[in-house]
């Protein structure tokens, strides 16, 4: 699986999965971008990995265009696109206000939109590019509690396969992971009374197939395998990483 000199951009690159990309993506030789809207985040992988980070919100189509105009001036091209910034909300309809919704969608559904669309206009004049969206489990089977965030993924989802059939004549593949419950702040982020690690780990004994959670690297090993030559013949999949969950 050679990437060895692929530019690459990651966004929400300053942790979780989205940093456990950048490194992994490093480690193949790739040239990383990581774009994340905690400047503390993106500045600690910067240091830590020598990835050139880009602070700013991807759900403003002007910021994700100049992102993309940046790299090309001084790299020369966009070989990878990672979506993985996102957001979630803990809340029923009633509970979720008309900003929330927006907000969930704003960052889950329009940066994917921008970051892709800003990312395609210069893949396309290299007739090479492979983009990997961050969907979810959740995008295709419904979960309690998380309306917006299980709304957003399945858009994110459609987003991949429509967009891949409109440019698998440019040479570009576009494809999603979509994870199950993963070691990430996010799994407890939004709860008024946080689980622990351990409670968290507990629950997935009885839940998951394989009996634990994820953790960052394994998904980021997949977006490796999709954006390199070993799987040229695969685009417009939604690839679950879920230990099982979804085969129930």
């Amino acid at each position: 699986m050679t990437l060895s000199g692929k530019n690459a951009v990651v966004t929400g690159g300053g942790s979780g999965m989205g940093a456990a990309t950048a490194r992994a993506l490093i480690t193949e030789g790739c040239n990383v971008f990581v774009v994340d809207i905690d400047e503390k985040a993106a500045a600690i992988i910067e240091n830590e990995t020598g990835a050139h980070a880009f602070v700013g919100d991807v759900s403003d189509s002007s910021f994700c265009n100049t992102v993309m105009d940046q790299i090309v001036e001084n790299r020369g091209s966009i070989d990878i696109l990672v979506n993985c910034a996102g957001v979630i909300l803990r809340a029923d309809a009633q509970r979720t206000t008309d900003d929330e919704w927006r907000r969930i969608f704003a960052i889950n559904v329009d940066g994917v939109f921008f970051m892709s669309r800003a990312a395609i206009k210069f893949m396309k004049k290299k007739s090479f590019g492979c983009i990997v969206n961050f969907g979810s489990i959740w995008g295709d089977i419904a979960s309690p509690g998380v309306l917006a965030y299980c709304a957003s993924k399945g858009a994110v989802h459609q987003i991949t396969k429509a967009m891949a059939l409109d440019h698998v004549g440019d040479g570009i593949r576009i494809n999603a992971v979509a994870p199950g419950e993963v070691n990430t702040p996010m799994l407890s982020s939004g709860r008024l009374n946080p689980p622990t690690l351990a409670e968290l780990e507990e629950l997935a004994h009885r839940t998951i197939p394989m009996k634990r959670l994820a953790e960052p690297e394994e998904i980021a090993n997949v977006v490796v395998f999709l954006v390199s030559d070993a799987a040229s013949y695969i685009t417009g999949a939604i690839v679950p990483v879920d230990a099982g969950y979804t085969a129930r």
